[in-house]
């Protein structure tokens, strides 16, 4: 299968050095779902992470809607890896393949009060649109007495700035809106 013509990609870099977001003209994955892999997986689980894992380098791969967030270890250059990472989404795109295979497992849907369910459309609607533009998500793990649990992902995932998200960002819109929050914290 070939490329579409009409395809588009290009590099957005992030606030996290070691991490960047390639933005797609196409779906990567379907766009309620995203999906973060910090070790290699077979191409059952997902086709595209397995490709780029194979990049000499590689050591996260964050799938969202069209963007690809592609985390390598500090002593590659960019300048090394880009060819092989381009080429290796390029490679996928044209395959016709998913971006997710038929053994990826999404986590398990969470029980959701109404106290939850506002937390969740903050988080859905406000916060994780704006960490996407830097390359990452915001998973709602839980909440449990007043400190509302997150997981970082993508270029987050040891971003020199994720605490300052999590705490002037995500902590305070949180408790603005919901009094009941009294913290936010990664797990």
């Amino acid at each position: 299968m070939a490329l579409d013509p009409g395809f588009r990609m290009h590099a957005e870099r992030t606030p996290n050095p070691q991490s960047l977001k390639w933005v797609l003209s196409e779906e990567v994955v379907p766009h309620a779902q995203s999906a973060n892999f910090q070790e290699p997986v077979d191409e059952a689980v997902s086709p595209l992470a397995a490709r780029l894992f194979a990049v000499t380098g590689v050591i996260g791969v964050f799938l969202a809607a069209n963007f690809v967030t592609v985390t390598k270890r500090e002593e590659f250059e960019w300048t090394e890896l880009a060819p092989g990472v381009m080429a290796a989404i390029k490679e996928h795109m044209a395959s016709g393949d998913a971006g997710l295979g038929p053994a990826f497992e999404a986590g398990p849907a969470l029980p959701q009060s109404e106290l939850v369910g506002r937390i969740r459309e903050i988080l859905d609607n406000e916060v994780r649109p704006a960490v996407a533009m830097d390359g990452g998500d915001v998973v709602f793990v839980g909440f449990n007495e007043g400190v509302v649990e997150v997981m970082l992902q993508g270029a987050c995932v040891g971003c020199p700035s994720s605490t300052a998200t999590l705490r002037f960002g995500i902590e305070a819109r949180l408790r603005e809106a919901i009094p009941e929050v009294t913290r936010v914290v990664q797990v």
